[in-house]
C-alpha cells in the first residue's frame, strides 16, 4: 500500500474513525442496558465499529481505499 493522502486527509480520516468508534461504544452501551433490544442493533454496532477501525487504519497508514480505486476525493 502506497501513501495516497496528505496530512489533512489523514487528520480527517482519524477524526471520522474516532467518532465512529465513540458512536459504536455508545450504541453498544444502549443495547446492553436494554434501550435497543433487537439483534439488528448489534449488527449496527459491529458495522459502525468496523468502519471506524478501518478509518483509523487508513489514517495511520496514509492510504485511502476510495483513492486506491481511482476515484478522486476532496481531501
Amino acid at each position: 500500500m502506497q501513501c495516497n493522502i496528505d496530512a489533512r486527509g489523514k487528520a480527517v480520516r482519524l477524526r471520522i474513525g474516532l467518532l465512529n468508534l465513540a458512536a459504536a461504544t455508545t450504541l453498544g452501551a444502549l443495547c446492553l442496558i436494554g434501550i435497543f433490544q433487537s439483534a439488528w442493533w448489534w449488527l449496527l454496532v459491529a458495522g459502525t465499529a468496523a468502519g471506524g477501525a478501518f478509518a483509523v487504519f487508513e489514517a495511520r497508514a496514509g492510504w485511502c481505499a476510495v483513492r486506491a480505486l481511482g476515484l478522486k476525493t476532496p481531501l
